[in-house]
């Protein structure tokens, strides 16, 4: 049964996994009483402030326009002018799991108290999750320095100025000041990352166990992940990958020497290359964290000292480097997974028949699987290109950098989806090499993965269309995960 609970929303402890599973699951959230107290707070403080000096976006205009008073006789449109400017989005409508986590991010960022929005809103991005009502938001229009036209977007749907995309709610009133500091995050782009991120992660564990069953039908030497090796040269991620590998296959740390004196890279250098991209997911989820429990709005209320500041936390650049930073390692990762699907239709490394074909001379057998497996490490060599090398002026000159963090996310999702038929051909070319042989696996954990993997793909031993295969090994990649 899923676990209907309530999300307890304080605004300081909100968790990656806590935004992928209401993302992806709609569930009702908890506000805390505390963080509702300290968002009301912040509104007074930017409300008062406001009436003494300039404050960006509340008597002032945005952007170029900073300089630009605020006519107080029309101030109580101020808000929804700005709103309805920066709801200028096109593309195609964001998927209902962004949305929905970017409602969950964003009412957790304005917990921490440092918008100054009214607490009205928090109270209505509370109801929109609890009622799965989902604003219909556009996709592009964001640099990595705020998500302005598709929170605008979200802001104008609570207003009742735009559609839902389901089910409606009643509209809430936006005060003159709320306009700036409902947009001022990037709350579309940190969910957009962390379910790239999640999807990222799973499928390098899973790349585990792919990499075990290969290891098997290859009659892999268990030197390469001796606790010994590792030691010698600690990179986390490699020693984690080679003690995954230790316990996957039921290996000593002592390991012994193996039936070839050096084993192809696909599995001798699989902890050296595969540990890098298990480091960088790391230090994804360290920044993404960091940022989904940020009052990162511009300008800044501060509680403590009673104080607006104004700031450029808006810019994104740590999360675009991390991304940019797990694509690049994800691609070398996948590469090695294509390499040990080679292997493995080699006869002079598996002595089964070229391309594990059976039936009259000339069949093909997973021939086509390279084929596919390339096409997908394209795609993901594509993806993997740094989106930070670039950057863009704009607003008249006065905002001169864009980290491109949302580019980053979409590539990162991209990634995920290529990688996923990398790992998905090797999985049936060690599956279908172990059916042949019937080599005897060790009583380990790599054993339960063939056998949930030859429980799901069928054996056809002649040639055959393999398309089917593809797709039920792809949705296998998350069982064997957990393995």
């Amino acid at each position: 049964m899923p676990d209907t609970a309530p999300l307890r929303i304080t605004g300081t402890d909100l968790g990656c996994i806590d935004v992928v599973h209401a993302a992806r699951q709609p569930a009702p959230v908890e506000l805390d009483e505390k963080a509702l107290k300290r968002a009301e707070r912040a509104y007074e403080i930017a409300r008062d402030s406001g009436a003494k000096r300039a404050v960006y976006g509340r008597t002032t205009g945005v952007g170029a326009n900073r300089h630009a008073v605020v006519d107080q006789e029309a101030a109580d449109q101020h808000g929804l002018r700005l709103l309805r400017s920066h709801a200028g989005g096109s593309g195609e409508r964001l998927p209902d799991d962004v949305v929905r986590g970017a409602l969950l991010v964003r009412l957790n960022q304005l917990a921490a108290g440092g918008s100054g929005v009214h607490p009205r809103l928090l109270r209505a991005l509370q109801a929109a999750l609890d009622a799965d009502a989902l604003p219909s938001v556009h996709a592009r229009g964001a640099l990595g320095t705020g998500d302005l036209t598709t929170l605008a977007e979200i802001a104008l749907t609570l207003a009742g100025e735009l559609p839902y995309a389901g089910r409606a709610l009643d509209p809430v009133p936006i005060s003159p000041g709320d306009a700036l500091a409902f947009i001022s995050s990037n709350a579309v782009t940190l969910t957009q990352s962390v379910l790239a991120w999640y999807d990222l992660r799973q499928l390098l564990r899973a790349s585990h166990a792919v990499t075990a069953l290969s290891y098997c039908a290859l009659g892999g030497s268990p030197e390469a992940y001796a606790a010994a090796v590792h030691e010698a040269r600690p990179h986390p991620g490699s020693v984690a990958c080679a003690a995954a590998m230790r316990r996957l296959l039921g290996l000593d740390e002592d390991a012994p020497a193996g039936r070839r004196l050096q084993d192809p890279f696909g599995l001798r250098a699989y902890p050296q290359v595969h540990g890098p991209a298990l480091d960088a997911a790391d230090t994804l989820e360290r920044v993404l964290t960091i940022d989904i429990n940020a009052a990162a709005e511009n300008p800044l209320i501060d509680i403590a000292r009673e104080q607006i500041h104004h700031h450029g936390q808006f810019s994104t650049a740590p999360l675009a480097l991390a991304l940019d930073g797990l694509r690049a390692a994800l691609h070398h990762a996948a590469e090695l997974s294509a390499a040990r699907l080679s292997d493995l239709v080699e006869p002079d490394l598996t002595k089964l028949t070229p391309f594990l074909a059976s039936g009259p001379a000339g069949s093909s057998g997973i021939m086509i699987l390279e084929y596919v497996a390339h096409d997908a490490l394209a795609q993901l060599r594509h993806a993997a290109a740094p989106v930070t090398l670039g950057t863009a002026v704009i607003s008249r000159g006065l905002e001169d950098h864009a980290s491109f963090s949302t580019h980053a996310a979409r590539s990162s999702a991209a990634a995920a989806d290529a990688y996923r038929t990398v790992l998905a051909c090797e999985l049936i070319g060690a599956v279908r090499a172990l059916r042949q042989s019937g080599a005897p696996l060790p009583p380990a954990p790599v054993s339960r993965a063939f056998a949930a993997a030859a429980d799901r793909l069928p054996y056809i031993a002649e040639d055959h269309t393999l398309s089917n295969e593809i797709a039920a090994a792809e949705q296998l990649l998350a069982e064997l995960a957990t393995y």
